[in-house]
């Protein structure tokens, strides 16, 4: 319980004695008043509720303080993934340029290949034209070869060989081992010393050994001569692909004349 005389004596010079002597009076009467309503156990009952308010206040602190730092945890993900889309669009952007820059490289180039297309059908068109050309003009001149043949190899082979003819030079077809019609370039029936003959001869505008093996391995194999006639191969060339060539025709036993000689 407060000491009203001491307050009063404290109060007295600042508010002289009536008024030290009324407020003491009054915080006397106000003093007992609060100590009739609120008990010990009830200060200590509100002490402690006070005490966990701050205890939760202290927490609830606490939480807000991780709450703030998760916030701005998620704040910097946020950023960062931002900054990812950001890339990943970018990303998209120069794919995309480069995919129509691609496209158009594309297109270029099938243009090109269109073009070259076009100017590869007129180059096999020309080259075409010229292999027609030069195929009449080996035909004309091996036409012309095989010509002089007949004219001039009747009389070189009866010198030369002993054949004499039974009938003219000429183009022909045989039938060979397969029943199959093959053309001829030079043909007739001969006798040579008195035995029947059959002269199967080619032309060639230039020979060379390998005609002279095709020659005989491939087109006088295939022939099957009619009765009892002997094959007598016969070549005529203009030139030869080197000088030995002559002398190998002769060695596998084909006759073989030059158009020089014609006339001789």
């Amino acid at each position: 319980m407060p000491d009203t005389l001491q307050i009063y004596y404290y109060l007295r010079e600042p508010l002289g004695e009536e008024g030290a002597r009324r407020l003491a009076e009054v915080m006397s009467q106000f003093y007992e008043e609060l100590a009739r309503t609120v008990t010990k156990a009830d200060w200590e009952a509100l002490q402690g509720v006070l005490h966990a308010l701050a205890e939760a206040q202290r927490k609830t602190e606490e939480q807000l303080e991780r709450l703030t730092a998760r916030v701005d945890e998620l704040a910097e993900a946020q950023r960062l993934l931002t900054a990812r889309v950001d890339e990943l669009a970018e990303a998209q952007r120069l794919l995309t340029a480069r995919v129509d820059a691609l496209a158009e490289a594309q297109r270029k180039t099938e243009e090109q290949l269109q073009r070259l297309a076009h100017r590869l059908e007129q180059t096999n068109r020309r080259i075409d034209e010229t292999n027609r050309q030069l195929g009449g003009l080996a035909a004309t001149v091996g036409y012309t070869l095989e010509n002089e043949a007949y004219r001039y190899l009747p009389a070189l082979l009866e010198r030369d060989y002993g054949i004499v003819l039974e009938e003219p030079l000429r183009r022909d077809y045989l039938t060979d081992r397969k029943g199959q019609e093959i053309e001829v370039n030079i043909l007739a029936r001969a006798r040579r010393d008195g035995l029947p003959v059959l002269i199967v001869g080619e032309s060639k505008v230039q020979l060379s050994r390998n005609d002279v093996d095709r020659f005989l391995k491939r087109r006088l194999a295939e022939i099957d001569p009619a009765g009892s006639r002997k094959l007598f191969p016969v070549i005529v060339a203009h030139m030869v692909t080197s000088r030995d060539v002559p002398e190998y025709a002769r060695s596998q036993g084909v006759a073989l004349y030059l158009s020089y000689e014609f006339g001789r």
